[in-house]
């Protein structure tokens, strides 16, 4: 039978070990999406529905993204190379989803006060 990991890996029971190290980050990176979510709650009780609320949504939506995808993704361990192709057409989405909610509710306005 062939053998992934080293001897020293395997535990009492012949399962891997792979340590307590790498569930540390993973958990921290639960905490802060839970943090976010419970955050984004709040303020959906809080705020009355408005540009300024929805584009603190996206926001925080994106901040959750990265922590999925730098954590449970493995993004944080991969190259820069790697890292920076993802990221930059990551921005400029983020660009256009600022400039669609900005021209979005100019022209809804628009189209609410011409029909008072």
């Amino acid at each position: 039978m062939a053998h992934h990991a080293p001897e020293s890996d395997y535990n009492s029971d012949g399962v891997v070990d792979h340590g307590k190290a790498n569930v540390k980050p993973i958990l921290k990176a639960l905490a802060w999406i839970v943090g976010i979510t419970a955050f984004e709650f709040l303020l959906a009780f809080v705020m009355d529905a408005s540009t300024l609320r929805n584009s603190i949504f996206i926001i925080l939506t994106i901040f959750k993204a990265f922590f999925i995808v730098a954590e449970f993704m493995h993004l944080r361990h991969e190259t820069k190379g790697l890292i920076w192709t993802i990221l930059i057409p990551m921005a400029l989405l983020i660009w256009l989803l600022v400039a669609l909610i900005s021209e979005g509710s100019f022209v809804g306005e628009s189209i609410f006060n011409a029909y008072k």
